[in-house]
Parts: structure tokens; sequence; C-alpha cells
């Protein structure tokens, strides 16, 4: 992790954890997933601090190092967007270059939503934007689709995944869900965690995760337990309610878009046809590149990490 370096800042009322490399340049904010870390960037913040740019990447709101609030409603998309207007605003800078992967992505979108003329362009990893329905609520749609036993329905319950997870212990949950490549809707056996996202957890870890970095994001997520990360599930209805008044507004931040064909969020929810089918372009018309990279599953940014970095460099520096 060559030169990167970690600090607290206060922004929106709580402290966060920020890790950063460059002292100069353009700013490269990344927001990562769940259930993740700043740590999920550490290929980027290197490649890219020492391409002349300046890497930031916070633990978000309720992860890692940064203040977690107690109560669920501290976690809708406006405080988590909140926090990042305030982190950009101490950096110092008028815009910033987004990269975002997972809920990062789904947060990046609101930013992008809320305050356009902070993004100069937004690489966005994962998640596209996932248009308002406004005649059915987000996980009353996802349960209807999937079930009460897919992964956004259990997750609902104060408590319940919680007491799930402890039971399987955090390292067996983190190997879990980073080492998947399990396609279509993640669907978990009923009323335990069991094997979770991927009934093929394999002994021996892939080669683009070491067992430090698992032992990282296990030392973490022992501190902080995983309500945190789960508040952000459990504001998606509330999300709906909150974004009435952007119901079908276009985000016209210059995108590109990069996904894996394994990935499980790519594979479910009719999102092929939204991102090929003229949806995705409709609703982000600066929409400029798609990328579907074979054979990698949903933590691109680590699977394929040297791609990544080379495919945010390129679309980056041209702006």
């Amino acid at each position: 992790m060559e030169g990167i370096e970690h600090r607290t800042v206060e922004v929106n009322g709580i402290k966060m954890h920020i890790a950063e490399k460059g002292k100069e340049g353009p700013v490269v904010l990344f927001l990562h997933g769940f259930p993740e870390l700043w740590y999920s960037w550490r290929h980027q913040i290197v490649a890219l601090g020492s391409l002349g740019y300046r890497a930031v990447a916070p633990d978000l709101r309720g992860y890692g190092d940064t203040e977690a609030p107690s109560s669920i409603s501290s976690y809708t998309g406006f405080h988590i967007v909140g926090d990042l207007v305030a982190l950009i605003d101490l950096l110092g800078v008028d815009q910033v270059f987004l990269v975002a992967h997972d809920w990062g992505a789904i947060i990046g979108w609101y930013l992008c939503m809320f305050r356009p003329e902070r993004i100069k362009a937004y690489v966005c990893l994962s998640v596209p934007l996932l248009r308002r329905n406004p005649k059915i609520k987000t996980v009353d749609a996802m349960r209807a689709a999937y079930g009460d036993d897919y992964y956004i329905s259990r997750f609902q319950e104060p408590g319940k995944m919680e007491a799930e997870m402890a039971e399987v212990g955090t390292a067996y949950v983190m190997k879990n869900i980073l080492t998947t490549r399990q396609t279509g809707p993640p669907i978990f056996p009923k009323g335990e965690y069991g094997t979770g996202f991927n009934p093929d957890t394999p002994d021996t870890l892939p080669s683009w995760l070491t067992e430090e970095d698992l032992a990282y994001f296990v030392s973490k997520f022992e501190k902080t337990g995983f309500t945190g990360a789960l508040n952000y599930y459990r504001n998606f209805n509330v999300n709906w309610e909150l974004m009435a008044p952007w119901n079908g507004v276009k985000i016209k931040v210059p995108v590109k878009f990069i996904t894996g064909d394994l990935d499980m969020v790519y594979t479910s929810l009719n999102m092929k046809e939204y991102i090929h089918g003229g949806g995705f372009k409709e609703d982000v018309p600066n929409l400029e590149e798609v990328i579907i990279q074979k054979g990698v599953a949903h933590f691109n940014n680590q699977e394929a990490a040297e791609e990544i970095s080379n495919h945010i460099y390129e679309f980056i520096k041209k702006f």
C-alpha cells in the first residue's frame, strides 16, 4: 500500500476516515460497496495516485473507521450524499472525478442527481442507475420478483441478519461474499445465513484476494459488526419515498459503466435488458461507454484491478 496516507475528518456531523495518495492534481473520489471498505480500492488508489491524481477513498458512514450513527434513519441517500458533499468541500475543490462500486455506485448516482456541478465525470462499476418505478417501492418490487429469501428482503428486519451472520462468523461471511461467482439473484437458505451468497465458497482464496486482504476486512467488521452496512438496505424504501421529486430525472454527467459478465447484479433484476436495450442511455444521455468484462464477477475493482485502473485513467484523462 505504498504511499497511502490516512486521516480522520469531520463531515456532516460525523467523523470520517479517508485513505489518500497524491498531493496535487484533480481529485478522484472512490466510493466502496457492501460489505467493503476504502481497502477495496487499494490498487486503484496506488495507480491513480501515481499518475498525477489525488486519490481519495473514504470508509462510508457506518463502515470501518468512520462513525456509525445508531439510528437506521441516519442512513438515507441524503445523509450519505451529505457526507460526500462535505468531504468534497473539505478537500478544497469544486469538482471531482467519481469512481464507485455497488452501494457506492447507488450513492454515486444520487450524488450526480443532486449535485452534478461537483462531478466532472463518473466511472460506475456494477450497479447502473436504478430507474425509480413510481408505482411500487423498491424492496416491494424485489420481493415480488424474487421472494422473501432474496438477500435484500432478508436484510430488512433490524438485528435478524446480524444474528444470522454472527452464527457463521465474520470471517466466513466476508469470504463467502467476496469469492462468489454465483450469477443471478442471491437467494438465502430459509431461516439462516447458511451458504449465503455463495454455495461454492472455496477453501483457498482466489489469486486476487490474499489472506492479508481478507484479514483486513475481517478485522474491521469484527470491530463494527454489519449493522451500519445493512442499514443502507433498510433505507431502500425510504429512499424511494424521498426521491419522488427526482422521478424521471436525466443524469447529465459523463459516465463510463463497467461490470463483469458473472456479476450477480448484471445477471438479475432485468439489468442486461436495461443496460443494453436503450433504457440506461435514455436515463443517462452522456453514457459514453459500457464495458462488460468476460469471466469477471461482482468485485471487479479487486478481481480485475489493473484493468479497472486503466479503464478509469483512459476515461478521466479526456476531461
